[in-house]
């Protein structure tokens, strides 16, 4: 045989079709869905199509893209995800864009997003009763806190072989909350109750915003020091916004820095979505767990409401607690869209942010509990 054969039967076997599995076509269909979904229903883009795309590039044989020592994928995970700094950045962020007024007006709206929390340990013991083990259950059921960066955060650290299949679950689901919310809404509550209308909101001061990231930052790293880092970066970046005197710095947080490492996010998950790790009936279960961790979440948040409509001599719509799942500020939204409904004047979107931001705060702590716990 010469040289030249033998240099084109290498360069054949070299060719990843040949070497192409099974598994590889499902992930790459997979994934393909996950950019369908982004670009044609607009269902999380900014995380479904670069996680999607990626799952597709690492799931083609031979490309070396996600393998260590050098592949650009494997580097992006390791560096980033894997060390916590792309979820940290993330909440920093979140900080830099969210407006806690409406929680600061009216304060017993956190106890909605802290009811909201029952999703995330009714889904953690629902995996603990399908054999998963005690930390794979808490990087499950944290899914429930409805919470992308929270949910990445505490796989990476008590289950990271999950973490393709939790951070996708939660993903997925969190771009389905106007599907998955309102039959739970509609089923625990009546029209009369959805078309409650509730008091303005109190005019909330600066001096209020700037003190209230400061002091929640203090004390919740006090109280659960595990959740210090995620509570700590959130509250940084809200204060970055509301003292008012680096704009430039949070819009920077809001904008540049968001999306870059929003990007690193998408490509370092996706980059776990590897046939032989993902393709396995756990996957499966921890899909079908995250739908029981988001309506349970759901309907944690709005039998509480009900309770609180109750003790208020309904003043209280009950639907707001729905809201308590921190998917800002989409679940808010939901809640505006079936009060609309039934009172076209009816407007408590406001009062929806409330739980909705005490919800990325309620996942927050509830994810260092866990973390406190069996980390």
């Amino acid at each position: 045989m010469s040289g030249l054969e033998q240099a084109i039967i290498e360069f054949i076997e070299s060719m990843g079709i040949f070497h192409l599995t099974i598994g590889n076509v499902i992930m790459i269909l997979v994934g393909l869905t996950l950019v369908y979904l982004a670009i044609r229903y607009e269902m999380e883009p900014l995380l479904l199509l670069p996680i999607g795309i990626s799952a597709v590039i690492v799931n083609l044989p031979l490309t070396g893209i996600a393998e260590e020592p050098h592949g650009l994928l494997y580097l992006i995970h390791h560096y980033l995800i894997s060390t916590e700094i792309v979820p940290l950045l993330i909440f920093f962020g979140l900080g830099a864009m969210t407006d806690f007024g409406p929680m600061i007006a009216d304060p017993k709206t956190a106890l909605l997003g802290a009811a909201a929390q029952i999703g995330v340990f009714i889904a953690m013991l629902s995996a603990v009763l399908l054999g998963f083990t005690l930390p794979e259950a808490a990087s499950i059921g944290i899914i429930g806190g409805a919470d992308g960066p929270t949910t990445i955060y505490l796989t990476t650290k008590l289950a990271p072989h999950l973490l393709g299949a939790t951070a996708v679950a939660a993903y997925s689901y969190m771009s389905l909350v106007p599907l998955i919310q309102p039959p739970i809404i509609k089923a625990l509550t009546n029209k009369e109750e959805r078309r409650i209308r509730m008091e303005q909101l109190r005019p909330v001061s600066k001096r209020e915003k700037i003190m209230f990231p400061i002091i929640t930052a203090i004390v919740i790293s006090l109280l659960v020091p595990s959740a210090g880092p995620l509570i700590g970066m959130l509250m940084i970046g809200n204060l970055f916004r509301e003292s008012g005197v680096v704009e430039r710095l949070s819009k920077a947080a809001q904008e540049e820095l968001m999306n870059i490492v929003t990007i690193f996010l998408g490509l370092g998950v996706g980059s776990t979505m590897k046939a032989e790790s993902f393709l396995t009936m756990q996957t499966l279960m921890i899909l079908g767990l995250g739908v029981v961790a988001f309506a349970s979440a759901t309907a944690g948040g709005v039998l509480l409401g009900k309770l609180m409509m109750k003790l208020s001599g309904g003043k209280i719509n009950p639907m707001i607690g729905a809201a308590g799942v921190s998917a800002v500020p989409m679940s808010a939204r939901v809640v505006q869209r079936l009060a609309s409904e039934e009172d076209p004047g009816n407007f408590i979107l406001m009062h929806a942010m409330g739980p909705n931001v005490a919800g990325v705060i309620g996942t927050a702590v509830a994810a260092g509990v866990l973390l406190s716990v069996l980390g």
